[in-house]
């Protein structure tokens, strides 16, 4: 039976004063503990508060408080777990109602249910049922828990919220502090990838970003550009080996990578790697502002170094064009209007020089190299490639010695250099250009292959091998040295080159034999094998300078071939 079904048992109408006192005083502290539910406490210490508020109200003594957490109920109390309690609260289904336990006792889940829902149940006990007043103080502890605990919910619900929005505040903050950054960043990067202020003017707007110095180097770790304090002199250069190492690990990410005290990203505008930019940071600062103003710089170098090497690339196929018809024939007109389009002026004096270098050595290196090594004798040039060897056209008239001391200083290596005589118009370049291709032949066909040979400084070997005497000059070659180039042919000797060193060396025996690397015995022998087999007396002018041309014509056509 509830106390609301028990009628007139618990009412009397003559309650005394002291009755009056006590509900008073009960009314009293359930106000103070509902105050008390309602200042931000959290659920289990509501429910903590209600349960010691019961005896207070009423006979009864709290057996067990529940609280749904995650969607399920859950016992929240100190006591002993009881399977059975646990389900007779799940068969109250959400409403309150009378608990039948084995002790006999009376029992009562009280549901603590809000606007919301369901929040938990109060199990209060006595051994008997209490009194109608009692009941509805514990019905109104009830409804204070339920409001209170739906209270701390929507203040649980605010508090996130509110931490919510305030990391989205901090998150937005950070992001509008990283965009005025970044568009800065843009903005000054910009302003110098249209002021033409170029390599330095690109490191040195990163390095106004970053507060770090700035090295722009080549792919082959040669120093282009450096802003900020702390510049090495002189600047290192790696091995080869570990530079190409180092491409390759920076390659293989598509962020910046560490290497020692720098940070370096490449310079990649498609495939091939034009660069490296790297901020020199010892202390490790760097962050993400400072690698975002070294990625987007890259990405600025890269674009200026895409420029600049298409300008080059067009350059120079224009100047390759145009030493193409020169040296094969072109009217006048137009090449000086095709000089005139690419900066060079073709008027005045020029000469054709060739090279052929060691085959270590490219084409385009060698070509490089040629074009520096030209400008550094304050001359101008155009270069071109063709049959093997690198071909210049040079204005004025240069010097071959310093021409070729500076290009073995650039290239680390010995060639070969040619020289054409003297062009005063576009239609002289054909024959410099054949000048300087049997200058290098000559050269790489003597004793001494290394070096600089001008066609002006030939002497006789002008005369021979024209082009057009060609037959005679073989069929002289044969009269004389005919046995000699037989007899070499069959015993594999070297009689020929014997014979012809010994008359270039103006027939000194020590001199000839040190040339061919010989004993003086050897020497006297070949020359004896000589006179047997040309049946010619050496000593005998005639002789001497018919053999002598003759040698000399054999080095002009075997270069030739």
């Amino acid at each position: 039976m509830t106390p609301a079904a028990m009628g007139e048992t618990h009412q009397n109408p003559q309650r005394p004063d002291s009755w009056r006192s006590g509900q008073l005083s009960n009314l009293r502290g359930l106000f103070v503990v509902s105050t008390m539910m309602f200042d931000g406490r959290e659920a289990d210490d509501i429910v903590r508060l209600a349960a010691t508020l019961v005896p207070s109200l009423s006979g009864c003594r709290t057996k067990a408080v529940y609280l749904i957490i995650d969607g399920a109920l859950s016992r929240r109390d100190d006591a002993e777990p009881d399977a059975e309690l646990d389900r007779q609260i799940r068969l109250l289904d959400g409403g309150s109602g009378s608990l039948v336990l084995p002790d006999g006792g009376w029992y009562w889940g009280f549901a603590l249910r809000g606007l919301s829902g369901l929040r938990g149940y109060l199990v209060v006990t006595a051994a008997v049922e209490p009194s109608k007043d009692e009941f509805s103080l514990l019905e109104a502890l009830g409804q204070q828990t339920a409001g209170a605990l739906a209270n701390a919910s929507l203040h649980r619900r605010e508090r996130a919220q509110a931490l919510e929005l305030q990391e989205l505040n901090s998150k937005l903050s950070a992001s509008v502090t990283r965009l005025q950054q970044q568009t800065h960043v843009h903005e000054v990067l910009s302003d110098i990838a249209v002021s033409g202020a170029g390599e330095p003017g690109i490191a040195h707007a990163v390095h106004q970003l970053t507060s770090l110095p700035v090295a722009i180097e080549d792919r082959f770790g040669n120093l282009r550009a450096w802003a900020g304090p702390g510049k090495p002199d002189p600047y290192p250069k790696p091995q080869a080996h570990r530079r190409e190492e180092l491409l390759r690990r920076a390659a293989a990410v598509p962020h910046p990578v560490w290497e020692k005290d720098r940070v370096i990203s490449l310079v990649k505008p498609r495939y091939e790697v034009l660069g490296v930019m790297s901020l020199v940071d010892p202390r490790k600062t760097v962050g993400n502002p400072e690698m975002f103003a070294l990625e987007y710089g890259t990405t600025v170098l890269a674009l200026e170094l895409s420029h600049l090497r298409s300008l080059a690339e067009v350059e120079l196929r224009l100047h390759r064009d145009l030493v193409d018809d020169l040296i094969t024939g072109t009217d006048e007109e137009s090449a000086y209007a095709r000089a005139d389009a690419i900066g060079h002026d073709l008027r005045g004096p020029h000469r054709v020089i060739v090279l052929h270098w060691d085959r270590r050595q490219t084409g385009d290196a060698v070509a490089d190299a040629a074009g520096r090594a030209v400008a550094s004798l304050q001359l101008s040039s155009m270069t071109s490639w063709r049959s093997g060897a690198v071909v210049l056209i040079v204005s004025g008239r240069p010097d071959g010695d310093a021409l070729y001391r500076t290009l073995t200083e650039r290239l680390g290596s010995a060639g070969a250099i040619g020289i054409g005589t003297n062009c005063d118009s576009p239609d002289d370049f054909p024959r410099s250009y054949s000048e300087a291709r049997r200058a290098l032949d000559i050269r790489r066909n003597s004793r001494s292959p290394d070096g600089v040979t001008a066609f002006d400084q030939l002497g006789v070997y002008r005369i021979l091998d024209t082009g057009e005497n060609r037959g005679e000059i073989a069929a002289f070659v044969r009269e004389w040295l005919g046995r000699l180039l037989d007899y070499d042919k069959h015993k594999n000797a070297d009689l020929v080159q014997t014979l012809s060193q010994y008359l270039e060396c103006g027939g000194h025996y020590d001199e000839t034999a040190s040339a061919l690397m010989i004993h003086r015995s050897t020497l006297r022998y070949r020359l004896g094998r000589i006179r047997e087999i040309t049946d010619l007396d050496l000593n005998d002018v005639e002789s001497r300078l018919n053999l002598h041309m003759a040698t000399r014509a054999w080095q002009v056509l075997r270069g030739s071939e």
